[in-house]
């Protein structure tokens, strides 16, 4: 049977990418989210996952779930929205098409429109190619990226979740899930742009629903968080609806959820979204092994 022996919210702004070089003025900015992404990678590395389930909310689609399941995924990587901060990026990493087309097949059999995909030029987002440069730079585990759609329900997004909960337990895997995109969402205005505005908040609003949702999981309030989730992802602006964080949630039981949120770096914002890192710890001796998709109690 497979298990869930890592889960975590994670971010993929490309500021990330641009703290790197020495001679750009962001250099170091990011070190403490890096950090945390290189610190997530050693604790996959070291529970042994064997695939990366990536929840991008970066690869949106009008039409539908979809699920990148090439055996390889290869490439090199230029944004559409941001050519200047992410240009020429290369990836190379295995593919899980077998654990793809199970999470498809899991989420059809609940009636939910999901399609798994091999197609060579498909190639992967920025919200899996960044999150994945820090925690599986070598391509030493598989990976299985999952599309968040735009006009979808919370509730679709949890029967997503739930099927790739069921899917892991039956596929043999030990699988990391990453809930791959920002806390609130709301962008600065093309006329604040510039180097100050790839570390400022477009709203404090915003800045203190995310500190409060912080507070939320650090204290295991989980309930409280998920009873608020639909308010929160409208109207902070949630990044593809907030759909991989619902996924994630779906995927760790939901109510049912009571591991510790172990915050990896401070809370930052980013071009005026609000960003973080945060395991949520799924205790070993549980895992997945045997979970099947039953009626929801609640």
């Amino acid at each position: 049977m497979g298990e869930l022996v890592l889960a975590a919210k994670v971010s993929h702004v490309p500021s990330l990418m641009l703290s790197e070089p020495a001679d750009h003025p962001l250099h170091d900015v990011r070190a403490g989210a890096v950090a945390a992404l290189r610190e997530l990678g050693r604790r996959a590395r070291e529970r042994r996952v064997s695939t990366f389930v990536v929840f991008d909310t970066h690869w949106l689609s009008n039409f539908g779930y979809h699920i990148n399941a090439n055996a390889r995924h290869r490439g090199s990587f230029t944004s559409h929205e941001a050519p200047q901060m992410i240009k020429d990026l290369g990836y190379d990493l295995p593919g899980n098409s077998a654990l793809a087309e199970a999470i498809a097949q899991e989420a059809a059999s609940v009636g939910l429109n999901v399609m798994a995909h091999r197609v060579e030029s498909l190639g992967l987002e920025y919200g899996t190619i960044v999150p994945m440069h820090y925690l599986n730079p070598e391509g030493w585990a598989k990976v299985v990226s999952v599309a968040s759609p735009l006009f979808t329900s919370m509730e679709e997004s949890r029967l997503l979740g739930e099927a790739t909960r069921c899917a892991i337990a039956r596929s043999g895997e030990r699988v990391a899930l990453l809930a791959s995109g920002s806390l609130s969402h709301r962008l600065l205005p093309n006329k604040k742009l510039g180097p100050e505005a790839w570390t400022s908040i477009a709203s404090e609003f915003n800045r203190q629903v995310d500190l409060r949702v912080l507070e939320l999981w650090q204290q295991r309030r989980y309930r409280e968080f998920l009873d608020m989730l639909p308010d929160y992802a409208t109207r902070c602006h949630g990044e593809g609806g907030m759909a991989d964080t619902i996924m994630l949630f779906a995927a760790l039981g939901w109510y049912d959820f009571r591991g510790p949120a172990e915050q990896l770096c401070d809370y930052f914002p980013s071009s005026g979204s609000g960003q973080v890192n945060v395991e949520f710890h799924v205790a070993p001796e549980v895992g997945l092994g045997g979970v099947s998709l039953e009626p929801r109690s609640d």
